[in-house]
């Protein structure tokens, strides 16, 4: 070995990185210390197999074996051009490791390729920190008991709907379902059941929601869901469905088996809503749910039997007046009957 060559092999060797040299035949000529520290495997041990070998048994993330189908490396030795992937190498005691790949032709001074070069880092950190930042963004949006959207979520989902339905029309409406007397069934049998059941009520309803709507738990024993893409009589059919299936759900424990019935909300987003007045809105109908018997669902636009809307003939929801007033013309029960009623104008007083 020249002194050139020695001079520039001592700069590959004090690489972080992993590299090695192939010839044509995919001969494995040089093996550098970074590649040895992130193998484990010796220069002595890499130089002269052939890399076809599959010392490192490169694998994607679908577990395909790359020295088998789409090597890179075979693949620049073909055509010249330099690659760039993502694969697993095996470490020589036998762990996977995460790399990033670079394949470079090497070529002689006609330009004929003669070898290729390939270096590879560790990703280990990469993937880490990737799987921490999608940690922290399921913990920052996802309810942990449930593992349904939270609040904050449902907050941001919400405000895009809206943006959807200003922009471009698209029809929205907004369910608030809150679990009836729940505080007794904690109470009775303490929060071990109470949890049980909050996922019992968690599951019958997102399982009974369209793949584009969203359930999240809004907090305590409350949820709410968007459904796009519906009008009136769409929405209270939404509404009134996952009540009933709700009411014929139920959780067996050791106390015998447990069931609940929910009170819904149901309005649709107009375009003038913010976030924070769609929810009230439902929140509020919610509560007349509550005020008529509770297991029923509260709705703020009266439509005809054949879904016609009434809108045009006065029955409307009234405006939110004073932070939290709003008058409802009529209220959907569970059985379909319609009829008047008027939120209470001061703070609640009963028990949910």
């Amino acid at each position: 070995m020249s002194a050139e060559d020695g001079f520039f092999r001592g700069i590959l060797d004090s690489l972080h990185d992993g590299v090695y040299f192939v010839d044509v035949n995919k001969r494995i000529t040089y093996w550098n210390k970074g590649a040895e520290r992130i193998t484990g495997y010796e220069s002595s041990e890499a130089v002269g197999i052939s890399c076809s070998d599959n010392l490192l048994v490169h694998i994607d993330d679908k577990g395909i074996n790359l020295c088998k189908a789409g090597c890179p490396l075979a693949q620049t030795l073909m055509d010249g051009r330099v690659r760039e992937t993502e694969a697993y190498l095996q470490h020589k005691s036998g762990h996977r490791l995460p790399v990033f790949i670079r394949v470079s032709p090497l070529r002689d001074s006609s330009g004929s390729i003669v070898g290729a070069v390939e270096t590879f880092s560790d990703n280990s950190s990469k993937a880490a920190l990737l799987q921490r930042i999608d940690e922290l963004q399921r913990e920052s949006l996802v309810d942990p008991l449930t593992g349904m959207a939270n609040r904050r979520c449902i907050d941001m989902k919400l405000y895009s709907r809206i943006d959807e339905l200003r922009r471009y029309g698209w029809p929205c409406g907004l369910l608030f379902l809150d679990i009836d007397n729940f505080k007794i069934v904690n109470d009775t049998h303490g929060h071990n059941v109470g949890d049980r059941v909050l996922m019992m009520v968690a599951r019958t309803l997102s399982s009974n929601l369209r793949s584009h709507d969203l359930l999240g738990r809004y907090g305590g024993e409350e949820f709410v869901a968007i459904i796009t893409n519906v009008n009136m009589a769409k929405l209270h059919s939404f509404a009134n469905r996952l009540r009933l299936l709700v009411e014929k759900s139920s959780v067996v424990t050791e106390y015998g088996t447990i069931r609940v019935t929910v009170s819904v909300g149901a309005t649709l987003v107009r375009p003038e809503d913010t976030v924070e007045a769609a929810i009230t809105r439902a929140d509020l109908f919610m509560y007349n749910s509550k005020v008529g018997g509770r297991n029923r669902v509260s709705i703020d636009t009266m439509f005809e039997g054949n879904g016609q809307d009434l809108i045009k003939k006065g029955w409307s929801a009234g405006r939110l007046v004073d932070k939290g007033l709003v008058t409802s013309n009529i209220k959907f029960q569970s059985l379909g009957k319609i009829e008047p009623t008027r939120l209470p104008k001061k703070g609640r007083t009963m028990k949910r």
